[in-house]
């Protein structure tokens, strides 16, 4: 997908909002990396391997090796545009939210990380225990 058509979709998408939608584009089928970086190896006049070397360093903290456009409870419904997904979440129950929310914030408070892990992945079932972000990583970025 172009920027271009990329843009045109951000820009419909944008139009048919009415607001708190989380909208998917289509792009396409998916492209290697690998076949994108000879593609341009090729395209500046070299030979992939030869002229130029690929090579792998392997996935860095917080790289994937594929995305994932949709969660395990979230459902995909088609909109007016059949490259504009609409990707719709489970209610939300405002109260618990809010206990939860307030739990935390006391948890913060204590610096209690455990606890803090916990209710992360209480409030944000997708969140894995790897990826929760320590108190230690956190003071050290203030």
């Amino acid at each position: 997908m172009t920027i271009r058509e990329s843009c045109q979709l951000i820009l419909q998408a944008g139009a048919m909002a009415k607001g708190g939608e989380i909208f998917v584009l289509d792009m396409g089928e998916p492209v290697r990396i690998s076949y994108l970086a000879e593609q341009l190896i090729r395209l500046s006049g070299s030979t992939p391997g030869t002229d130029i070397k690929i090579e792998y360093t392997g996935l860095r903290t917080g790289e994937k090796l594929t995305e994932e456009l949709f969660h395990d409870d979230e459902r995909q419904e088609a909109t007016s545009h059949e490259k504009i997904l609409l990707a719709r979440h489970p209610e939300i129950d405002m109260k618990l939210l809010e206990k939860n929310l307030n739990e935390l914030k006391r948890a913060a408070e204590k610096f209690d990380e455990d606890k803090l892990k916990i209710l992360l992945q209480k409030i944000i079932p997708v969140a894995q225990s790897d990826n929760v972000i320590s108190l230690t990583q956190v003071q050290s970025l203030s």
